[in-house]
């Protein structure tokens, strides 16, 4: 096990927040590209990549990826119960975010935007998305209908 490196998670969200990292695909043009976005800071503060095919969280290609790397509910899932290699979460109330911890809000009927806290000021949250990129937004801004915390424990490595 190692550390998470909130650091790292946050500098990679204000390096990309407004461009495509050319490594990765946007996705954007086909539902949506906040959650592999977030992936790619998680990524970025973790250092380490899930390759199993069911249940991992990984990325190769556009094409060659798990559904938990760009999945809200998928991610959600791994996140919670990962106890191999990468990342692992626990949910956890708004008050108790860090900065890299990791947010996904429900703006209609189910949980449909992930993004990634970049800065907490008086009690305040803001975060960093892509589809619809933004930087140090306000978590109030969007609106919700309902959030879900997830707070970044460690790194199975």
């Amino acid at each position: 096990m190692k550390p998470y490196n909130r650091n790292s998670a946050v500098n990679y969200a204000f390096t990309w927040w407004n461009s495509t990292n050319p490594k990765y695909y946007n996705y954007d043009k086909i539902g949506g590209d906040c959650t592999n976005f977030v992936s790619q800071c998680i990524y970025a503060g973790s250092g380490v990549m899930n390759f199993y095919k069911i249940n991992g969280w990984f990325y190769i290609s556009p094409n060659e990826k798990s559904p938990s790397w760009t999945g809200v509910d998928f991610l959600k899932n791994f996140l919670l119960k990962n106890k191999t290699f990468g990342p692992y979460a626990r949910l956890c109330e708004l008050e108790e975010l860090e900065l890299g911890d990791i947010v996904q809000i429900k703006q209609s009927t189910f949980f449909n935007h992930s993004l990634v806290v970049t800065n907490i000021t008086d009690g305040e949250v803001y975060v960093t998305a892509h589809t619809n990129n933004t930087m140090n937004k306000n978590l109030k801004l969007y609106h919700p209908r309902e959030i879900r915390c997830f707070k970044i424990l460690g790194v199975y490595v």
